[in-house]
């Protein structure tokens, strides 16, 4: 499981305007190359998405659906593609004008990643990357 946070200058409904628009997450998602959905839905339960995602030199296309949707607090993901697994975005007010805001992953990589062996290095490298992002994230705000 990686688990990783940043305090951002917004309010939560602020921030949840921001990151429940999902195609906008490329912008501040290095490791995400592109996002295109499965059908016409773009929130809420049930989205899909194809999210083209590269880690270095390792490329893979993540199939992600919205499993839970709870405005403006939670966003919740299954990951259906060659890296299966959870995740979700927790946003938590801190007072009026600040938002905590938590991305928690429990993946599994295929076995020509790594597999379980790799989990360590992996959950490591992720958790770097993610915490990269957020700091794009926090930009925004």
């Amino acid at each position: 499981m990686v688990v990783v946070s940043v305090n951002l200058n917004a309010p939560v409904d602020e921030v949840w305007a921001d990151v429940s628009d999902l195609a906008s997450h490329v912008e501040w998602m290095a490791d995400a190359e592109s996002i295109s959905f499965a059908g016409e839905q773009r929130t809420g339960v049930g989205t899909v998405m194809h999210v083209v995602t590269r880690v270095g030199p390792l490329k893979t296309t993540d199939v992600i659906e919205v499993t839970s949707w709870e405005p403006p607090h939670r966003i919740g993901v299954i990951h259906r593609g060659v890296v299966t697994g959870t995740g979700a975005f927790v946003l938590e007010p801190l007072g009026v004008d600040r938002t905590r805001f938590t991305w928690e992953e429990a993946l599994d990589m295929p076995w020509y990643f790594g597999g379980d062996w790799a989990a360590p290095i992996s959950n490591r490298v992720l958790g770097m990357i993610w915490k990269r992002n957020l700091k794009r994230l926090k930009a925004r705000f």
